[in-house]
């Protein structure tokens, strides 16, 4: 069985936050889950993550998916592992992967050909590497003809190591065994007083046991942050990634300003995605569908050829050939099916609206289930919370409510229901007929110059000042 340890007790004190380094997010997404994905997507599912600092957080966040144990001090990567001694001795078959927790771009072929690589070669420990341009503040790694001899660090190289370009990415793949049978043997007899997981190199290495590295294609496994400024360029790096990916399945990007695409979602080859357009979360879009510009989703599914123009949407799901927007907001539980038509200043909520239904304008529909083309005239809404219960409004196909209704849940419209416009519906309308609720006009005679009296003397100084 392949093990997987991920260091993730850090504090990171320049980030200046209450919760562990690893909970940063990048675009979105916390840079934990941005490696544990990696490792799910190579197959990997027994992962032992190690906590630290603000533990609590890391632990709520992980909600028992994965084993954690907690580093109470913290003495270096080597005394890291030594806390998940347990975990590994559980599965003492096969290998462990051990991998840096502030370090988001690791990527599941890099680990499956890592692995690979220290199986064929029957390594005790593999170490991943990179090759950069400028490798300065890494640690170098020296080859030798049968595998490598060790991991030079920056300060220590002479200048021909210093020349060397392929670094230690803080990622390495152990013989679980040789690996338990090693950490023992680490010791604190360095200037930080602490234990480092480089060290079971040296130590494997004099037991004649053999050591290599795998020089991973992907540049961007090394990087990581200690600031703001770093998740700055962190969040701008995977944008940039997430984006050209799209690009190449085929997804239309006319300009890249102010777009965010998590890297969960998953866009269709012919869907476009305007400017300022931000997608968080798992969102499913689907082919020639256009979102944006200006609109946010979240956790939100959009079947294809549908139109979301400054919408704002949080767990919908959203079906084909619909246009929604602009200044729309899809609250929990919204549903928007095929055909269906949202327009200007609407909120829905929890309600279904049905194929072919049309919600133009300055509505909110909240807690309803509402039929195939059904029209609601402009400023209709559902009233559908009484100060202590929430209730529902039935609304049949094709039904017509007319401008500025108020249907009091819980109320049933039939079939082909018809409300007047200005009516408030408190009850029932059956199939086929109209409901008119609102009293008979009335107009009392001079009320309006003796109440706008004041309002009226206002406007005659005003003319008189400006004709």
């Amino acid at each position: 069985m392949t093990n997987a340890v991920i260091l993730a007790g850090g504090q990171g004190k320049r980030m200046k936050s209450s919760k562990p380094k690893t909970l940063t997010e990048i675009l979105g997404k916390p840079i934990i889950d941005w490696i544990i994905s990696a490792f799910e997507e190579a197959g990997i599912s027994n992962i032992c993550v190690v906590t630290g600092y603000a533990r609590e957080y890391l632990d709520e966040h992980l909600a028992g998916r994965y084993k954690t144990v907690f580093q109470a001090e913290r003495l270096g990567t080597g005394h890291a592992v030594m806390t998940a001694a347990e975990f590994l001795r559980e599965s003492p078959d096969g290998e462990t992967v051990i991998f840096n927790g502030d370090a988001p771009f690791i990527d599941s072929e890099t680990i499956k050909n890592s692995i690979e690589h220290h199986k064929n070669a029957k390594n005790a420990v593999t170490v991943i590497t990179a090759e950069l341009d400028d490798p300065r503040g890494y640690g170098r790694i020296l080859r030798t003809p049968d595998g490598i001899s060790g991991i030079r660090e920056q300060k220590d190289c002479t200048p021909e190591e210093a020349k060397i370009r392929e670094i230690n990415s803080g990622c390495f793949v152990f013989d679980t065994r040789a690996l338990l049978e090693t950490l023992p043997k680490l010791t604190r007899n360095n200037a930080q007083g602490e234990y480092y997981i480089t060290d079971a190199i040296e130590i494997l290495l004099s037991e004649g046991k053999r050591a290599d590295a795998c020089v991973a294609p992907n540049q961007d496994i090394v990087l990581s942050a200690n600031d703001r400024a770093g998740m700055l360029v962190l969040n701008e790096t995977a944008r940039r990634r997430v984006i050209e990916k799209h690009l190449e399945n085929g997804v239309e990007i006319i300009c890249a300003d102010g777009i965010i695409i998590s890297p969960d979602a998953e866009i269709a080859p012919e869907a476009k995605i305007l400017p300022n357009t931000q997608i968080w979360g798992r969102c499913r879009i689907g082919a020639g569908s256009v979102i944006g510009p200006g609109s946010q989703l979240r956790d939100t599914t959009v079947g294809e050829r549908s139109s979301l123009n400054a919408v704002v949407a949080n767990c919908e799901t959203v079906g084909s050939d619909c246009n929604i927007g602009p200044f729309v907001q899809l609250r929990p539980g919204a549903v928007i099916k095929d055909f269906a038509h949202v327009g200007d200043f609407v909120e829905i909520k929890n309600s279904v609206i049905g194929e072919g239904t049309s919600v133009s304008h300055f509505n909110y529909v909240g807690d309803s289930d509402v039929g195939k083309n059904v029209n609601f005239g402009c400023g209709s809404l559902t009233a559908n919370y009484d100060g202590t219960v929430k209730a529902r409004c039935e609304i049949g196909d094709d039904s017509f409510i007319g401008c500025n209704t108020n249907l009091i849940a819980p109320v049933k419209l039939g079939r082909a229901a018809y409300t007047a416009a200005g009516s408030t519906i408190t009850r029932e309308v059956p199939d086929g007929a109209l409901g008119i609720a609102r009293s008979r006009q009335e107009n009392k005679e001079n009320f309006a110059e003796k109440k706008l009296a004041r309002h009226l003397e206002k406007g005659k100084k005003f003319r008189e000042q400006n004709d």
